[in-house]
This record gives C-alpha cells, structure tokens and sequence, in this order.
C-alpha cells in the first residue's frame, strides 16, 4: 500500500533497537508492505506433495535405495529474521525427510548446515532450528556446522565455461543424493546459490563475491538482473551436472510480529487504542533496558511466519515457483523515485542474530538490503539523499565479528574504494590464520566476511549522492563510513534541502519486508 500523507501524521521507523516516532513533512510518500498471504492450511501435507509431485525429475521416495550414503544441507540461521516461532520450516521437513529415509534402509546420512562463512551455530540454536528429535538423533557427529576451511572436506568439481572454480564440500560431493532445505525469505535467496555458496569455500566465492559483480546487478533481490546470480547460476549448473541433488524450497509470508509488537505491521491511521498502549508500553519497556538486554528481548520475540508455498525437485523449476511466490507477497507498485529517501534500520539483519548490528552492518542494511529491495528503478533518484534512522556507534561483537574490528578501525581510515580493499587487503584477511581458526573453532564470521559485506553496498554508494544518519551517536562513526549526521530526523530532512529545496520524499515502512516496482 502506497500513501501520500495530505496532513500531519507521525510515522513509526526503527531506531536500532528501539523506535522514533515522528512527524514527517506532508506530502511525504510513505510505503507499507503488503498485508501476509494466507499461510498453508497444512504445511506437513504440503511438504509430502512437494516431495511426491517434484519439478522435474523423480519423487524423492523414487530416488531413495538402501545403503545410499545422503547428506542433507539446510539454510544457516540467518534466516528467517526475526527467529520464527516453533516449528521452524526446516524442522517440519526434516521430521518428514529422515523417517523416509530410515525407511528406505539408509543410515548414513549427514545434515549440515550451510553456513559458508557465517559463523558456526551453537548447540541451542542448533537445536532450535531442527527440533529436539533431529537434534537427539544426529548431533553431534551426524549434525553439524559447514567447515569452509577443512584441508580435507572440500574438493574441486570442476570450472564454469567463464573458468568461475566450483568447490563443494566433500561429503555432500561424494554423497549418492544431496538434499537441500531452503526457507526464500528474500528473493536473493535460494536456487543454484544455496549449494554453489552455502556449501564452498572461498574459490569459489571470488568470483562474485567482489564489487564488480555487485555494481553489475541490478539489483541483487531481483535474480534475473543480477550478476551475482548469473554467476551462482554457472556454478550451481556444474555442480548439477556432477551431482543428484534435490531441492526443497519453502516461502513464508511477511507476518513479522506477533501480538506484542503487531502494531509495527500496521499503518499507524488504523492503530487502536489498543495498539497505541502497546507501543507506549513497549517504547517505555525499551527504554528501561541497558542496550545488550534490549536486543536480547528484541531477538527472542518470535516470529509467526506462516509457510506459503513449498516446492521440491530440480533446482530451476522449484526455485522459479518460490520467486513467483515470494514476489507476490514482497512487490508494490510505486509510480516515480523520490529525491529523498528514509529507511529506519532495525536491530537485526541476517548477519547478527543473537549480536550486534555493528556499523559495517548498518551499512549493508542501508546501501545494501533495503536499498536493493526495487525491481526496475531503485525508489531514490540517482544522486539523491537516503537518511537513515539508527544509534550508529562503535560496537562490535569481539567473538562472532572480530576481522570487523579491525576492517572498521585499520583499513577505513585509509581507504573506503572497494576495489582498493579488494586488491590490497581482501586475500590477506581471507588467509589469515588467527581469523580462520576463530572460524573452525569457534563462533567468528570468516575473516574475510566485512569485505563482502562492503562490497554489498557498492551499488548503493554508487547511486547515492548523500546519507544522512539521523539520531548518530557517534559522528565519528558516520564520518569513517563517508556519511553525514543529524542529532534528529527533522534535521536531517532539513539537510536534504541543502541539495534540493523543494524534495520528493519517500518513506519504505520496513521491516516487514516490502519490495519496490518503480514504474
């Protein structure tokens, strides 16, 4: 739903872990995601079918032989965000896939979870995902978190006819069928990119894990014009050819907040008294808490994402059913681009659950995810001003973003051109021994994760002429990042001016997810 504010009215945008809520000039367009689909009556039921009518290819029962050796490979927790109320998707189909398996006379099955270089998942949030019986059946040794870096567990499967190198995990290359699990919560997830990323080593990820694939997609959340996925698709096309994999793709609906927080889904025009009280309580609730607490509150409120499409078999024709999906619960039509947009960023992003949402984070939240939610035209004009609503301080999390420190306080200093990042710094960080052991051993993003996440934002800097951070805390933070700063909205909307006296202004009302068509 678009609406054009004709009068007064106060807008709620998130602040980090907390809120504002202002008055935005009149006249300003402000963007609300669409209402949830309508979840499946009965998933189980669904997921059976899915597995019975596949895309392409056999069912999965036909499939199945006894002794076959089998990994399974499901999507790391950072989907969906918030953490979604139990049963999570994958611990529904797992409940479904292993007992057919053990049915079938197969014993030697893995489950891994794809992480790549985000960081291993603990024994809790293990157990969270897959459920209790998974969990008591394979973890540890059957169980277990993607290894990037075992000298021993990757091996090379071949080259892409652009001489892109395809490494995969050993066990799943070697395996008679690689199962994979996916929960689509964007349109940038999913497909060839689950296994030709979730399950390879950083070979593989260079070549397209750079700035030069970033600024040629457009925009990384709409797969057919991203050069991101074009690559993932060469990949995952080797990878296809070499090994029976089937996929199982699953779309949930946008409904984000239960009923402590369902006022944030709603226009605030139609809130209720009700609705106003829970605001009011909650802004007092999170103003009371010290900053560690409020995100701990915030991360544990689950949310109750209902499944709205699962598919299976062949990874092109399942993917394409689940974008089809995902895009009619995501897009709205917008008529123009503004020459001032505002997006408030929230306290989580797919890269800190249960942590900090640390500055090179918000950056990826700002000129990365929220920018790129836009088929056809990005919702700012080229040259245009974003401001952002966020704390921006200088917190990192010292055990799951370590090389992010250093990123952060040595190389930013000295340059922000990522292709200067990229050349001088990138493969010394990727190879780093102290950051790779951080990452088999313990619960660290891979060294060399805060240059992908730069490079994340590298269409965004291209088409931004300004950001203004509204309500830093720190301008010495948004100075490093290249940005300017405002102690309020209101100033910082009275900055724009200063590029654009008389400014269209746009408003995208997220989280929930909301994608933008721009006619």
């Amino acid at each position: 739903m678009v609406r054009i504010d004709k009068r007064s009215a106060k807008r709620v945008l998130w602040y980090g872990d907390g809120f504002l809520h202002e008055e935005l000039p009149i006249g300003t367009r402000v963007i609300y995601p669409p209402e949830p689909v309508r979840g499946l009556p009965d998933p189980d039921a669904a997921i059976r079918h899915a597995l019975s009518n596949p895309e392409g290819g056999e069912p999965l029962y036909a499939k199945l032989r006894p002794g076959m050796k089998v990994t399974i490979a499901v999507d790391d927790i950072s989907v969906p965000l918030p953490i979604m109320r139990r049963p999570d998707v994958r611990e529904r189909i797992l409940n479904i896939v292993c007992p057919m398996l053990a049915d079938h006379g197969i014993d030697d099955v893995h489950i891994v979870v794809a992480t790549c270089f985000h960081r291993r998942m603990t024994p809790a949030e293990l157990k969270r995902m897959v459920g209790r019986k998974v969990f008591r059946d394979f973890f540890p040794d059957r169980l277990y978190n993607f290894d990037g870096e075992d000298p021993e567990g990757m091996v090379l499967l071949g080259e892409t006819r652009h001489g892109e190198q395809v490494t995969i995990q050993r066990r799943a290359a070697e395996s008679d069928l690689l199962i994979y699990v996916n929960l689509n919560l964007v349109p940038m997830d999913g497909g060839h990119k689950s296994v030709g990323v979730g399950l390879c080593d950083y070979r593989t990820l260079r070549a397209h894990h750079t700035p030069q694939a970033i600024l040629k997609s457009d925009s990384y959340m709409d797969p057919d014009n991203s050069e991101l996925h074009h690559s993932c698709n060469r990949i995952g096309r080797v990878v296809d050819e070499k090994l029976d994999v089937f996929h199982i793709e699953t779309a949930v609906n946008n409904r984000m907040y239960g009923k402590t927080l369902d006022f944030l889904g709603k226009n605030e025009d139609d809130w209720t008294d009700a609705d106003a009280a829970k605001f009011q309580a909650t802004q007092a609730t999170l103003g009371r808490l010290p900053p560690r607490a409020r995100r701990e509150f915030l991360m544990r409120v689950a949310s109750p994402y209902e499944m709205i499409a699962v598919h299976a078999g062949k990874t092109e024709p399942t993917h394409a059913k689940i974008l089809e999906k995902s895009f009619k619960q995501y897009a709205v039509p917008v008529e123009g681009q503004s020459d001032v947009v505002i997006f408030g960023i929230p306290f989580v992003s797919p890269y800190n659950v249960n942590s900090i949402l640390n500055p090179i984070l918000v950056q990826v939240m700002a000129l990365g995810y929220l920018h790129n939610l836009y088929r056809g035209k990005p919702l700012l004009k080229k040259g245009g001003t974003l401001i952002i609503t966020h704390p921006l301080t200088d917190d990192f999390h010292e055990r799951h973003h370590p090389s992010y420190i250093e990123f952060f306080h040595r190389l930013l200093p000295e340059t922000r051109d990522s292709a200067v990042l990229q050349e001088k710094y990138e493969e010394q960080f990727a190879t780093d021994p102290g950051y790779i052991q951080m990452y088999r051993t313990g619960n660290a993003y891979h060294g060399v994760h805060p240059f992908y996440m730069w490079y994340w934002g590298e269409n965004g800097r291209n088409h931004v002429g300004r950001v203004i951070v509204a309500g830093c805390q720190q301008p010495y933070v948004a100075e490093r990042l290249g940005w300017e700063w405002a102690s309020t909205l209101s100033e910082a909307l009275e900055m724009a001016k200063d590029t654009n006296p008389d400014p269209d202004i746009s408003m995208l009302h997220v989280p929930p997810i909301a994608m933008v068509d721009v006619g």
